[in-house]
């Protein structure tokens, strides 16, 4: 068992998601960086979609009742197990009466924490993601009990795995063609390719704006399918990159789909930070 103590900002439990609901209306969820999710999964030895705790900007402060192993990856917020700091991507071995906290953000935006054999949580529709109206609770919260498996791992066999950091420094976000990108005139085409454009402070893990407009003189679509990481453009010329919790339809131009890596890399970015897209091939 492990116990909140303080919640931090926004932390939740996720696994890799809630897929195939999506005709009901269900959003996919699951951890907005995929990547470093796995990786600590990996660490520990367990099951990639294993249940984690993703934590946004601030970490959490967790009581241990149980022995187990744990592993930090994503975001650097300073992690310490009895006010002594550990290092992330490793396998740390926590006893019953220890306490994890978090301090100060060092890089990166999200954290996730994977405990030896995931967290037992709440399944339904074949996932453990919270989610508003999907799941009864939707974030983490003082004085939760979180059920954990009582095996303890003494000798961790996957500790080697080489861990690729890039993408946090990166700006560039790889995108392909949305089914309504050649719609746009080709200087339009041209300015959102070539532009640098800023993170707003509206982020969250439904969608990501962006500051800087792009002239729209497009109509409105049928309302139509949309995916994690489909770029959308209103009728101001905001564009917005729909992140793990987006909605499953939306009637705005979808200009832009970005790669599952580049979920990864948005999902690692913050108010202020700059990113540029970078179209590939399919």
């Amino acid at each position: 068992m492990i116990k909140v103590i303080k919640s931090g900002f926004f932390s939740t439990i996720q696994d890799l998601g809630r897929i195939g609901y999506q005709h009901y209306g269900v959003p996919n969820s699951g951890v907005m960086d995929s990547y470093s999710a796995s990786i600590a999964n990996a660490i520990l030895g367990n099951n990639e979609n294993d249940a984690v705790i993703e934590m946004t900007m601030t970490g959490a402060t967790l009581y241990f009742g149980s022995d187990t192993n744990i592993c930090i990856s994503g975001a650097d917020m300073s992690p310490q197990l009895n006010s002594i700091e550990i290092k992330l991507y490793k396998s740390i071995s926590v006893r019953a009466g220890d306490t994890l906290s978090f301090g100060k953000l060092n890089s990166g935006f999200r954290s996730y924490l994977a405990v030896y054999g995931g967290f037992n949580t709440e399944t339904i529709m074949n996932s453990r993601s919270m989610y508003k109206g999907v799941t009864g609770q939707f974030v983490l919260s003082k004085n939760d009990e979180l059920s954990i498996s009582d095996s303890v791992i003494n000798s961790i066999k996957h500790a080697s795995i080489k861990v690729n950091m890039s993408y946090f420094d990166s700006k560039y976000i790889k995108v392909f063609k949305g089914p309504e990108f050649d719609l746009l005139s080709v200087e339009q085409q041209e300015k959102l390719l070539s532009t640098t454009f800023t993170i707003s402070k509206e982020n969250n893990r439904m969608a990501y704006q962006l500051n800087e407009t792009l002239d729209n003189d497009l109509s409105p679509i049928i309302t139509s399918s949309v995916l994690p990481g489909t770029i959308q453009l209103t009728p101001s010329g905001t564009l917005i990159a729909l992140m793990r919790d987006c909605q499953t339809t939306g009637g705005y131009p979808r200009v832009l789909q970005l790669k599952e890596t580049s979920i990864n890399v948005l999902a690692q970015k913050f108010t202020g930070q700059n990113i540029a897209f970078e179209l590939v091939k399919y």
